[in-house]
């Protein structure tokens, strides 16, 4: 077997070589299918090829090294492993496009795709998204056909007229020669030049993981096969099995969990009654201990409390107080400092204060920042400790 250097490239850490054999099993990346990997070796060397592409109507191997003797001769030994699971990948695009068609309609269109030993990843043109009923029910179609273990109808180097009169469906921008090679599974019937499996019932099983938008009327699915499904089904069945261990293994675990939703959103509405009922009590103290200044309220408090809760409590104070008022909360829930300033209208339109700007200033203290409106505003930020420092600050701003 003799070859030669084509090209070489390098990066920061890797070099390598592009190799030409005078013929190869190895089959070059095209259509969306990954080229193969695999080794050549004699008795002297091994040297891996780490991928294949398809240039110029020939296949490049990618390796990492040069042959020590350019005139030995070689074998060319495929990973089968990798070929294999690409090739049920990729007779599963196939019968995925037909079960699309089926379930969605004629207007689906295949608009790219992507196989690999352990990738499925379909594109194809739709104008919404796919429900899980259909998902489920092209799945489904696409079982069956594998299951029936429909063997490959192949026929190569058909004129283009002859293969369109088989059925073969031709991808649209595609451009063909005068001849093609046609594949078909059953009912499923395509121009393709790929690696497939010899029969449907090679592909083991099929399973889409997900569903989704990639550009205006495409969408795309990702799936799995083979292998990958068994793995994926024994982490579901771990994932599961470790779920009923914190519910005592119960039988009906989907009921057990209902109940323990159920619970919870009540505690979660009773915790919230209790929570109003302790800001309604807040408010009403701190409302009676309110200092008058130059005849405005000002009602200053430091208290742990989460942010929507100080929030509730600022504008329960505002109406629960006649006349002016200047109300500062300083509030940290799970170490984070929260700011909340309240003031009346007339602060605003007669004094001139904005609590949005007031606000902002403060916040530098707790090492944060924040914003709102004149006569309501927030703030967080990371230092707890400088709430007081914070509170004091906005009542100088304030002038009083």
């Amino acid at each position: 077997m003799s070859y030669k250097l084509v090209n070489s490239s390098s990066s920061a850490t890797n070099e390598y070589y592009e190799l030409v054999l005078d013929s190869t099993p190895f089959y070059g990346e095209m259509g969306g299918q990954v080229g193969d990997c695999g080794v050549l070796c004699n008795e002297n060397e091994t040297i891996d090829v780490i991928d294949t592409k398809r240039e110029n109507n020939q296949s490049v191997h990618i390796v990492k090294q040069l042959p020590k003797d350019p005139a030995a001769e070689f074998m060319a030994c495929v990973d089968t492993d990798k070929r294999d699971a690409s090739a049920a990948n990729h007779t599963a695009t196939h019968l995925l496009d037909y079960a699309l068609k089926q379930v969605l309609g004629d207007h689906v269109e295949q608009k790219g795709s992507f196989v690999s030993p352990d990738t499925l990843r379909f594109d194809f043109s739709h104008f919404e998204k796919v429900t899980d009923e259909q998902l489920r029910e092209v799945e489904r179609m696409v079982n069956d056909m594998i299951r029936q273990d429909i063997h490959i109808d192949e026929h190569r180097d058909v004129p283009f007229d002859e293969a369109k009169k088989l059925g073969a469906i031709a991808l649209f921008g595609e451009k063909y020669g005068d001849k093609v090679r046609v594949v078909r599974f059953g009912p499923s019937c395509e121009f393709c030049g790929g690696i497939h499996a010899s029969s449907t019932g090679r592909i083991g099983f099929f399973k889409i993981l997900s569903e989704s938008s990639v550009a205006a009327g495409i969408r795309r699915i990702e799936a799995t096969t083979g292998k990958d499904c068994e793995e994926r089904l024994y982490q579901m069945e771990d994932i599961l099995k470790n779920i009923k261990s914190f519910f005592n293994n119960a039988k009906d675990l989907q009921g057990v969990i209902q109940k323990y939703i159920d619970e919870h959103d009540t505690m979660k509405k009773e915790i919230e009654g209790f929570q109003a009922q302790a800001v309604e009590r807040a408010a009403q103290r701190l409302v009676e201990k309110a200092r008058e200044v130059n005849g405005v309220k000002v009602i200053a408090a430091l208290t742990p409390m989460a942010p929507a809760a100080a929030k509730d409590l600022a504008f329960k104070i505002r109406a629960s107080v006649e006349g002016s008022l200047l109300c500062v909360i300083g509030s940290h829930d799970n170490q984070k400092p929260q700011l909340t300033i309240m003031m009346s209208d007339d602060l605003v339109s007669d004094h001139g204060l904005n609590a949005g700007q007031m606000v902002r200033e403060a916040a530098k203290l707790i090492q944060g920042g924040g914003g709102g409106q004149p006569h309501f505003a927030q703030a967080g930020g990371k230092n707890a400790d400088g709430l007081s420092a914070a509170i004091d600050k906005v009542l100088e701003l304030a002038n009083l």
